[in-house]
Protein backbone atom coordinates (compact mmCIF):
# COMPACT_ATOMS: atom_id res chain seq x y z
CA UNK A 1 0.00 0.00 0.00
CA UNK A 2 1.24 3.67 -0.62
CA UNK A 3 1.50 6.24 1.63
CA UNK A 4 -1.43 7.79 0.46
CA UNK A 5 -3.64 4.89 1.51
CA UNK A 6 -2.50 4.72 4.83
CA UNK A 7 -2.99 8.83 5.23
CA UNK A 8 -6.59 8.29 3.61
CA UNK A 9 -7.94 5.21 5.55
CA UNK A 10 -6.14 7.22 9.10
CA UNK A 11 -7.90 10.05 8.44
CA UNK A 12 -10.94 7.99 8.33
CA UNK A 13 -10.45 8.13 12.30
CA UNK A 14 -12.52 11.43 14.03
CA UNK A 15 -9.95 13.10 16.10
CA UNK A 16 -10.18 16.29 17.97
CA UNK A 17 -7.76 18.90 17.66
CA UNK A 18 -4.84 19.58 20.26
CA UNK A 19 -1.54 21.74 20.58
CA UNK A 20 1.03 20.69 21.88
CA UNK A 21 2.88 23.58 23.98
CA UNK A 22 6.33 23.86 26.16
CA UNK A 23 8.95 26.52 26.84
CA UNK A 24 12.88 26.41 26.00
CA UNK A 25 14.71 29.12 27.06
CA UNK A 26 11.97 31.30 28.23
CA UNK A 27 10.19 31.34 24.88
CA UNK A 28 7.16 29.59 24.75
CA UNK A 29 6.65 26.88 21.37
CA UNK A 30 3.54 25.11 19.97
CA UNK A 31 2.75 22.98 17.13
CA UNK A 32 -1.22 21.11 16.45
CA UNK A 33 -1.25 17.72 16.68
CA UNK A 34 -4.22 15.15 17.12
CA UNK A 35 -1.62 12.48 17.83
CA UNK A 36 -2.87 12.20 21.62
CA UNK A 37 -4.48 9.79 23.65
CA UNK A 38 -5.19 9.05 27.39
CA UNK A 39 -3.30 6.00 28.53
CA UNK A 40 -3.20 5.11 32.09
CA UNK A 41 -5.53 6.53 34.98
CA UNK A 42 -2.42 5.20 38.07
CA UNK A 43 -0.83 7.39 37.13
CA UNK A 44 -2.43 9.40 35.12
CA UNK A 45 -0.58 9.48 31.65
CA UNK A 46 -0.83 10.56 28.73
CA UNK A 47 0.56 9.94 25.23
CA UNK A 48 1.52 12.49 22.22
CA UNK A 49 3.34 11.46 18.75
CA UNK A 50 5.46 13.93 17.37
CA UNK A 51 7.41 13.69 13.98
CA UNK A 52 11.62 13.43 13.74
CA UNK A 53 11.51 15.88 11.59
CA UNK A 54 9.41 18.53 13.71
CA UNK A 55 11.05 21.32 15.70
CA UNK A 56 8.85 20.59 18.52
CA UNK A 57 10.78 17.02 19.05
CA UNK A 58 14.00 18.91 20.35
CA UNK A 59 12.05 21.57 22.27
CA UNK A 60 10.18 18.61 24.51
CA UNK A 61 13.38 16.65 25.14
CA UNK A 62 15.52 19.75 26.53
CA UNK A 63 12.53 20.57 28.97
CA UNK A 64 11.44 17.46 30.04
CA UNK A 65 7.64 18.95 29.79
CA UNK A 66 4.79 19.72 27.80
CA UNK A 67 1.31 21.05 27.98
CA UNK A 68 -1.65 19.00 25.21
CA UNK A 69 -3.99 22.06 24.62
CA UNK A 70 -7.60 21.07 23.35
CA UNK A 71 -9.07 22.79 21.29
CA UNK A 72 -12.88 24.27 21.67
CA UNK A 73 -15.19 24.34 18.10
CA UNK A 74 -14.13 28.17 18.06
CA UNK A 75 -10.39 27.81 18.03
CA UNK A 76 -9.73 26.45 14.36
CA UNK A 77 -7.73 29.54 13.56
CA UNK A 78 -5.42 28.80 16.64
CA UNK A 79 -5.00 25.51 15.42
CA UNK A 80 -4.50 26.80 12.06
CA UNK A 81 -1.84 29.14 13.23
CA UNK A 82 0.32 26.43 15.01
CA UNK A 83 -0.11 23.83 11.87
CA UNK A 84 1.48 26.90 10.01
CA UNK A 85 -1.86 27.39 7.63
CA UNK A 86 -1.65 30.76 8.28
CA UNK A 87 -0.58 33.65 5.77
CA UNK A 88 -0.17 36.28 8.91
CA UNK A 89 1.61 36.08 11.71
CA UNK A 90 -0.71 36.22 14.59
CA UNK A 91 0.70 36.62 18.34
CA UNK A 92 -0.61 33.44 20.06
CA UNK A 93 -1.85 34.62 23.58
CA UNK A 94 -0.56 31.93 26.62
CA UNK A 95 -1.85 31.61 29.73
CA UNK A 96 0.98 29.35 32.07
CA UNK A 97 0.41 26.31 34.73
CA UNK A 98 3.11 24.92 36.57
CA UNK A 99 5.56 27.22 34.36
CA UNK A 100 4.77 25.74 31.10
CA UNK A 101 2.80 27.92 28.54
CA UNK A 102 -0.43 26.70 27.64
CA UNK A 103 -2.96 27.73 25.03
CA UNK A 104 -5.57 30.91 26.21
CA UNK A 105 -9.25 29.35 26.48
CA UNK A 106 -9.02 26.12 25.18
CA UNK A 107 -11.47 23.20 26.45
CA UNK A 108 -8.73 21.50 28.25
CA UNK A 109 -5.13 22.15 29.28
CA UNK A 110 -2.94 19.32 29.98
CA UNK A 111 -0.05 19.53 31.57
CA UNK A 112 3.12 16.80 31.97
CA UNK A 113 6.47 15.87 32.85
CA UNK A 114 7.76 13.39 30.50
CA UNK A 115 7.61 10.20 31.88
CA UNK A 116 9.33 8.02 29.35
CA UNK A 117 9.62 8.01 25.33
CA UNK A 118 9.80 5.86 22.90
CA UNK A 119 10.86 5.97 19.00
CA UNK A 120 8.33 4.24 16.30
CA UNK A 121 9.32 4.41 12.82
CA UNK A 122 9.40 8.18 12.19
CA UNK A 123 7.96 9.58 15.30
CA UNK A 124 8.98 9.49 18.82
CA UNK A 125 6.05 8.76 21.53
CA UNK A 126 6.00 10.92 24.35
CA UNK A 127 4.56 9.52 27.90
CA UNK A 128 3.58 12.33 29.80
CA UNK A 129 2.60 12.04 33.47
CA UNK A 130 -0.25 15.13 34.18
CA UNK A 131 0.45 17.22 36.90
CA UNK A 132 -1.70 19.69 36.04
CA UNK A 133 -5.19 19.96 34.38
CA UNK A 134 -7.63 22.71 34.13
CA UNK A 135 -11.12 21.94 32.08
CA UNK A 136 -13.83 24.47 30.98
CA UNK A 137 -17.25 23.77 29.31
CA UNK A 138 -18.25 23.51 25.74
CA UNK A 139 -17.89 21.18 22.38
CA UNK A 140 -14.22 20.66 21.18
CA UNK A 141 -13.01 21.23 17.67
CA UNK A 142 -12.69 18.19 15.64
CA UNK A 143 -10.99 16.72 12.42
CA UNK A 144 -11.79 13.78 9.85
CA UNK A 145 -10.50 13.40 6.36
CA UNK A 146 -8.23 16.63 6.55
CA UNK A 147 -11.16 19.00 7.40
CA UNK A 148 -12.08 20.85 10.60
CA UNK A 149 -15.75 19.62 11.71
CA UNK A 150 -17.82 20.09 14.33
CA UNK A 151 -18.35 17.52 16.72
CA UNK A 152 -22.23 17.03 18.01
CA UNK A 153 -23.27 15.39 21.18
Amino acid sequence: MDDRAFRNAMGKFATGVTVITTEQNGEAHGMTANAFMSVSLNPKLVLISIDQRAKMLDKINESGKFAVNILAENQKEVSMQFAGQLKEKNEAEFDYMSDIPVVKDALVNIVCKVYSKQVAGDHTLFLGEVIDIVLREGAPLGFHEGKYSRIVS
